[in-house]
């Protein structure tokens, strides 16, 4: 799989982002090294050193999310669907509790959120799967069994 699938959600936040960094941190950051600077001797400034040290950390992901942006695969979310696909919110059941999973890229993922990459052992178990499969997979504490019960 590719490392730089999104959904079209995914897209938009980091375009959210991006915007958010050109045009709110980046003028903060500047600021605070302003004033940093009027402090006196840069060698032992540390609001200084802070300040160009996130001024760099900002730089760097503007640069990272444009990659990202330029480079990014956006998948078309069928609604409903009878096969797990990427952007598929999906239903599984383990051990008789239910659990909600969407599928994503990898850049999208946040498990604590629900939303696991394609590229994951999970994610990976569940594609191309239909309503009623089970599903295994291998996890650190030994082999779970999921039963895919709605795809949306």
């Amino acid at each position: 799989m590719s490392n730089n699938i999104l959904t079209k959600e995914g897209l938009k936040k980091l375009k959210e982002e991006i915007e958010d960094l050109k045009l709110n941190k980046r003028k903060k950051v500047t600021e605070r090294i302003k004033v940093a600077r009027e402090f006196g001797d840069l060698k032992e400034n540390s609001e200084y050193h802070e300040a160009k040290d996130e001024q760099g950390f900002i730089e760097g992901r503007i640069l990272e999310l444009e990659h990202l942006i330029k480079t990014a695969e956006v998948v078309k979310v069928k609604a409903g669907g009878d096969i797990v696909n990427i952007g598929s919110t999906i239903i599984v059941n383990k051990e008789g509790k239910d659990m909600e999973f969407t599928i994503v890229g990898s850049t999208e993922a946040n498990p604590s959120s629900g939303k696991i990459s394609v590229d994951s052992p999970l994610g990976q178990t569940f594609l191309n799967k239909k309503i009623g499969e089970i599903c295994q997979v291998e996890l650190p504490g030994g082999i779970a069994e999921y039963k895919i019960v709605k795809i949306s």
